[in-house]
């Protein structure tokens, strides 16, 4: 008869394995952790990134060719994020930026207020550019930009439509015969508009010196409140910070401003077919006070066709 088993020399089943520590032995610490791919380091190193600001999820914490492009992307973020501050810090609002609110909730209020927008194409524009950049530069000492195309663009178009380049004095409209341009630019202080006099007389390179001035001036913090006074109308450029798209604020007591944006490849149809285009959106806010619908649409697309065939510049129409 077989002997009944001793419970006491029964066979003890061995302990199921731990799967967060299985998986801890998959990817264990050891001398790789931390240590880049020769491709990782290249990487790392031609971008003066340090490799223990970088997390590994290669096996057992190698950094990889992928860890390494994520980092370079500013996306490798796996650590811990510290705890998160709830400070604040309160600032007066300086003189300029106090005047600025004022004037630009004056304009919110006391105007009536309509956008309009349209889109241009670059191409010709570019291809101008590239032509004949590197012989205006060394014939008149300045580069050739884009605001010398758009204020020459403008001042054509306000002689066209000078409803545009006008503004209201308590019940009358006055109408200005010169065009004094104001341009957007960005300061230590903040958004400065100096102004161009007379920008329907000046040649394309006359245009950019005074810009180009008027820029210095307002990045060295000195502009005069005269240089800053007056203006017929406005062009901001919001697309040197990457603006798609906007709607500007009127600068009173002017009656529009036009705002260019962001040049960006889109399709855009030629004769029928497809072509890629360096297309930028236009958008002109305005006084309906002032102006009306028919001429502000107007103003813009005759600004739209100018820039589309700046041939017409030597025309003048």
């Amino acid at each position: 008869t077989p002997k009944e088993a001793d419970p006491a020399k029964a066979e003890t089943p061995a302990p199921k394995a731990d799967p967060s520590t299985a998986a801890q032995g998959d990817n264990k610490t050891n001398y790789a952790t931390g240590t880049p791919s020769p491709a990782a380091g290249k990487i790392l190193a031609e971008k003066g990134i340090s490799a223990s600001n970088v997390v590994g999820t290669g096996k057992d914490g190698r950094i990889t060719k992928y860890d390494a492009m994520l980092a370079e992307a500013g996306a490798n973020n796996y650590s811990t994020p510290s705890e998160p501050s709830r400070d604040q810090e309160r600032k007066k609002m300086s003189n300029l930026r106090k005047t600025i609110a004022r004037r630009l909730v004056s304009a919110k209020n006391e105007t009536a207020m309509l956008t309009t927008f349209n889109e241009v194409n670059m191409q010709p524009i570019f291809d101008i550019r590239k032509k004949y950049k590197e012989q205006f530069k060394e014939t008149h000492g300045v580069g050739l930009g884009f605001m010398s195309f758009f204020t020459r663009a403008c001042a054509l178009a306000l002689q066209k439509y000078p409803k545009v380049n006008a503004f209201l004095d308590g019940e009358e409209m006055v109408m200005n015969d010169f065009v004094d341009v104001s341009i957007a630019v960005s300061s230590p202080k903040g958004l400065m508009v100096p102004v161009m006099r007379n920008v329907e007389s000046m040649t394309m390179w006359e245009i950019e010196a005074d810009v180009k001035r008027l820029a210095l001036k307002a990045r060295d913090g000195k502009l005069t409140i005269p240089e800053m006074t007056g203006g017929t109308f406005t062009i901001t450029n919001g697309g040197i910070f990457g603006s798609m798209l906007s709607t500007p604020i009127i600068n009173p007591p002017q009656s529009a401003i036009l705002g260019m944006h962001n040049i960006v490849e889109r399709p855009w149809v030629v004769d029928g077919e497809i072509k890629v285009r360096p297309i930028m959106y236009l958008a002109l806010s305005y006084d309906h006070r002032i102006v009306d619908g028919k001429e502000s649409v107007s103003f813009l697309k005759t600004v739209k066709e100018l820039l589309e065939d700046p041939s017409r510049f030597l025309l003048g129409f």
